[in-house]
């Protein structure tokens, strides 16, 4: 309940009476329920995904109909590299951080491509923070996988309140 409110508080007292508020307020909702999921069960799952897809990107699609190219363009652009990583060996990404991390693209992408460089930047610095935390005080070992969804929408929001 409390990160609902933060995440909720933060774009509303940063950004003020905007336009898009009301669908960036959804979205945090649906965040913190995704990032929640990803912590206890290490899935993003499908429906949740789709659903932050149609009922942000439309939308700020009507909202914002300019910017709907540079939009799809970077959730195309984060779409492929997701994938390609998540193929290499190792298993560096899940699919559904692949999906997700193609969607949150879209949606910062109608704030432009700083929106997109910061939200993605953050997400692997808290990641990477996070992670190594983890190793240092033998939480974690090397090879267990991690939650990366909670990073991906903490660092959404930033890009929102950066751009």
């Amino acid at each position: 309940m409390v990160a609902s409110a933060a995440v909720a508080g933060v774009p509303a007292a940063l950004l003020g009476p905007v336009p898009g508020l009301p669908v960036l307020l959804i979205a945090g909702v649906l965040g913190v329920l995704l990032a929640m999921i990803d912590l206890r069960c290490l899935r993003l799952p499908d429906p949740l995904v789709g659903a932050l897809a149609l009922v942000v990107g439309v939308p700020l699609a009507l909202i914002e109909p300019a910017r709907i190219g540079t939009a799809v363009a970077a959730g195309a652009a984060v779409g492929i590299v997701y994938l390609a990583i998540a193929l290499l060996p190792g298993r560096g990404l899940g699919l559904g951080d692949v999906k997700l991390g193609a969607v949150l693209a879209l949606l910062l992408g109608f704030g432009g491509w700083a929106a997109v460089a910061v939200g993605f930047a953050a997400a692997h610095l808290i990641n990477g923070v996070v992670a190594g935390w983890l190793l240092v005080t033998g939480r974690a070992r090397g090879g267990r996988a991690l939650p990366f969804g909670p990073a991906l929408l903490a660092g959404a929001l930033l890009g929102v309140v950066a751009a």
